[in-house]
């Protein structure tokens, strides 16, 4: 009864005269103009209507979060350049597509970040319909790899760097989708008024590479053990699920089973979705499962897993479980029947208000056209296939409460929406959104709400790799409460944000301690001074 008078007070604002706003548009106002540049070719390839992805990390070691935005085209190899914004002193940014080298002209879908080379900056890899791109950066400008070893040029969608061997060199992990190739260009095999699904296109294995540590990498799919699982593969979450202090790979597949690759600790993955209850939902059903995200939605100290679906399915909740397993809490959570008419793709689990609990958003868009078109200003043929965002209010024990109209222009303006990135683009304590429209410009949303308590950011940095350490698994301790998350940049859909942890602490103004696991299960502890601010944690200078 609480909880319920909680959520219906937030839902009610404090004035009596509607409810506070949570967000509101800065994209403009902030300097990014970004419009995308996907054109229909008239015969529905499937990588029109998945869209792009977004990056948010600090592209030159000043402090300041940059943004990458992933741009399509018209067909494969007539892609449009993506564009790339850097963060100025003082707020905003400005476009530095051509300075920095980011402007890739192929037909983008998604993007992944991270320091291939322990160099102490961050490189770029990006995905596409057509051969992928691979870029190393040299302070703050990128170079394409023309010899990285990488040469498919199957469609990919999106991609994750993660160091499956401890051996301190980040490897790449690579989703695959189907082959979009006979819809290209010409007269289609069948006679087609819209988009179809994955059923009528053949699927394919993903791809792991394995870096040399010499700034190449060799394609170890087969040996690893993930060829001969062909599957329409979308969002990838990297995590420790066993605690054995191995990373392990989650990988959203669109209309079949999902995967979850158990890492073996020695160059090999076994498959366990459904061992681990999360290959279908809790009817048995495989439903298709575009972005997905992680976060301890009840406060348990366990990570739940959040799937977003196509029109006619619910979204999914799956409650995490003892030794990495999980169970469909969907019909409990909130977050299922109000998905039901529309399909979503990229989502966050965070604290918007610092409450102390994890919070839900969802970017969403049809993959037909809708009978009834809702308002908007996506322009044709986009407009037919627009649909509102959600934003979901946790009451702390894991039910959420539809809060959309809190966002306004987040919700109002339907779009075609596609990749969701949340991050503190204004260096103010709270998290903000970036949402990427196919047709149309990416939305940036300020965070605007009234702060209900403290926060706390965490960057886990090892200083022989000197990076950040990739698959750390971080508990902040404050009297009775625990609160848990990882590091590792891939998340929602297509998507990839390396920035510090975000930790939203309520009434606490302090905390006991911290507690981290680094990869290879080596576990310290840290003291922290001060809350509503960042620290940094550094690997070897905790207690033990």
């Amino acid at each position: 009864m609480l909880a319920a008078l909680v959520v219906a007070s937030l839902l009610a604002g404090c004035d009596g005269n509607g409810p506070t706003p949570i967000f509101r548009e800065a994209g403009p106002e902030w300097g990014i103009t970004f419009s995308s540049g996907v054109t229909p070719n008239g015969n529905y390839p499937i990588p029109e209507i998945v869209g792009s992805g977004v990056a948010v990390f600090d592209a030159n070691g000043d402090g300041l979060a940059d943004i990458y935005l992933i741009d399509a085209g018209s067909g494969r190899d007539r892609g449009a350049p993506n564009r790339f914004y850097r963060g100025r002193p003082g707020g905003g940014f400005e476009d530095a597509t051509e300075e920095s080298g980011l402007g890739d002209t192929g037909y983008g879908t998604g993007v992944a970040v991270g320091d291939m080379d322990n160099d102490g900056d961050l490189d770029v890899y990006v995905t596409n319909w057509g051969i992928d791109s691979l870029y190393r950066n040299d302070g703050g400008t990128f170079a394409l790899v023309a010899d990285s070893g990488i040469s498919d040029d199957r469609w990919s969608t999106a991609a994750a760097f993660v160091d499956i061997d401890l051996d301190g060199h980040l490897d790449l992990y690579v989703a695959r989708h189907a082959d979009p190739d006979v819809f290209a260009s010409g007269e289609p095999a069948v006679d087609l008024v819209d988009y179809n699904g994955p059923g009528v296109y053949a699927h394919e294995d993903d791809s792991l590479y394995r870096n040399r540590g010499d700034g190449t990498f060799e394609d170890i799919t087969e040996p690893a053990g993930l060829a001969g699982h062909p599957a329409a593969s979308f969002g990838i979450l990297v995590e420790d699920i066993d605690d054995d202090g191995w990373p392990d790979v989650f990988v959203a597949n669109d209309g079949v089973r999902n995967h979850l690759w158990m890492n073996q600790r020695d160059g090999t993955f076994r498959e366990e979705g459904v061992q681990r209850g999360v290959a279908f939902n809790g009817s048995g059903s495989s439903e298709a499962s575009m972005g997905a995200a992680m976060g301890d939605i009840d406060g348990d100290g366990r990570r739940d897993l959040f799937l977003t679906h196509l029109g006619g399915e619910t979204n999914t909740v799956y409650r995490g479980g003892s030794r990495g397993g999980w169970t469909d809490v969907t019909g409990r959570s909130g977050a299922g029947q109000p998905s039901i008419a529309r399909t979503g793709w990229g989502a966050e689990l965070f604290d918007i208000e610092c409450d102390g609990d994890v919070d839900l958003v969802v970017a969403n868009g049809s993959t037909w056209r809708l009978a009834t078109a809702y308002p908007g200003p996506s322009p044709k043929p986009w407009a037919d296939y627009a649909e509102p965002n959600e934003l979901f209010l946790n009451d702390g024990t894991g039910k959420f409460a539809l809060a959309s109209d809190r966002a306004p222009g987040f919700r109002e303006e339907a779009e075609s929406s596609r990749g969701l990135a949340a991050a503190d683009l204004d260096a103010d304590g709270d998290l903000d959104l970036i949402v990427t429209n196919i047709g149309g410009v990416a939305r940036i949303y300020e965070n605007v709400s009234e702060r209900a308590g403290h926060w706390l950011g965490l960057r886990l940095m090892d200083p022989d790799l000197k990076r950040e350490a990739y698959g750390a698994t971080v508990t902040v301790v404050a009297g009775a409460r625990r609160w848990v998350d990882v590091v590792g940049p891939s998340s929602s859909f297509l998507t990839s944000v390396d920035a510090p942890l975000h930790f939203g602490l309520g009434e606490a103004s302090s905390v006991d301690a911290v507690e981290v696991v680094w990869p290879g299960a080596i576990r310290e502890t840290f003291d922290l001074n001060g809350v509503d601010r960042v620290h940094v944690l550094t690997r070897g200078e905790g207690s033990r």
